[in-house]
């Protein structure tokens, strides 16, 4: 484990009521996400267990770095556990987050309790995101005079309205100026690392629950083999009306379907 990259970012929540009820609780963002995507559901599954959002490096208010890849995140986040005592936990991961998640349970199992992946496999993907960076990344942010200005000037390259509502997050003022809080250039570089999956010659034994969307193409049936392969004990559950985003979308199922998992005796 390499010591010499700073700790994450990350945001503690707890109600003392929950203490030592249960393992404390990760939870791992995706691409472009932050810590905060999920404050709503972390809050609410702190009435159970301790729980830490986490900015994963190049993301939020963690540190930025060359390397990005999932041997290396999954680094980040058993650097993490270690430094704060966390011993064995359970973790969530959405996207980019669930493949760092199965990438430290299928190296390092010791660490990982029981695992939720929400609406990912650990499978190559011939989609990209390149475009998306390419068009912030053109972006002269010190034309900017205000966020509905730079919401307009990605109008034509990004005309979802949520994509780039969710993108924009990632843009801050500071001093007067704005920048971007993702590292948007090394993201470009690492795009291929990002929509892979490592080759690992292991399994995770341990239960884990695949939850994606019905109307997301991220977990396919084409998939189950990959997925049942590395994680011989997984669960699979579809949720109705959602899709990528599903834990924006449906919430309170996220939050329903989380506790459920990680209830002792479940």
């Amino acid at each position: 484990m390499n010591t010499t990259v700073p700790d994450l970012n990350y945001t503690h929540y707890s109600d003392p009521a929950a203490a030592g009820q249960q393992p404390p609780l990760l939870i791992l963002h995706g691409l472009f996400g932050s810590a905060t995507n999920w404050r709503s559901i972390a809050r609410q599954l702190s009435t159970q267990q301790p729980v830490f959002t986490l900015d994963l490096r190049n993301h939020g208010a963690s540190f930025w770095d060359n390397t990005m890849d999932y041997p290396a995140l999954a680094d980040d986040v058993a650097r993490f556990i270690a430094q704060h005592e966390l011993g064995s936990v359970h973790i969530i991961g959405h996207s980019m987050g669930g493949k760092t998640a199965m990438t430290l349970a299928l190296t390092r199992p010791e660490l990982v309790a029981r695992l939720v992946v929400v609406d990912i496999a650990p499978v190559a993907y011939a989609h990209t995101h390149a475009p998306f960076i390419d068009a912030l990344l053109q972006l002269d942010l010190t034309a900017l005079s205000s966020r509905s200005q730079a919401d307009q000037a990605l109008h034509e390259a990004i005309p979802e309205d949520g994509v780039r509502q969710f993108l924009l997050q990632n843009l801050v003022q500071q001093d007067g100026t704005f920048r971007w809080r993702i590292n948007l250039p090394i993201l470009r570089e690492a795009m291929p690392a990002l929509i892979g999956f490592p080759e690992l010659n292991t399994h995770y034994a341990g239960p884990a629950l695949f939850l994606y969307g019905e109307n997301s193409d991220y977990v396919l049936p084409r998939y189950t083999a990959a997925i049942e392969r590395y994680f011989p004990n997984a669960q699979f559950q579809a949720v109705a009306g959602a899709g990528h985003w599903l834990h924006a979308e449906q919430p309170a199922l996220m939050v329903e379907t989380a506790r459920q998992f990680f209830r002792p005796g479940a």
